[in-house]
């Protein structure tokens, strides 16, 4: 399994953020989560908004990040702006 990890410093305009879900939801292959990040284990959280897709391996990963749909989510990332630090991870 394979995730695609997003962390946001500042939690999105919700009425901005909900269309760049849509454009999220279109990548094939993936199951895309979102959601405010209520808090940490020690003080305030370093980040206040999570979004993940998760893949069933890495093959399929590939072949979705590689689609015009994954890659107009980066783009309309960058459109919206905000501090955002993405992730891929494997998970075993």
């Amino acid at each position: 399994m394979v995730r695609a990890l997003v962390l946001y410093g500042e939690e999105p305009d919700p009425e901005r953020y909900a269309q760049h879900v849509e454009l999220c939801r279109r990548v094939a292959g993936g199951t895309f989560r979102h959601g405010r990040i209520f808090g940490a284990p020690m003080g305030e959280p370093k980040y206040r908004y999570y979004a993940e897709w998760e893949f069933p391996d890495l093959d399929t990963f590939k072949e979705a990040a590689r689609s015009p749909e994954f890659m107009a989510t980066g783009k309309d990332a960058m459109e919206m702006g905000g501090d955002f630090t993405v992730l891929f991870a494997e998970l075993s």
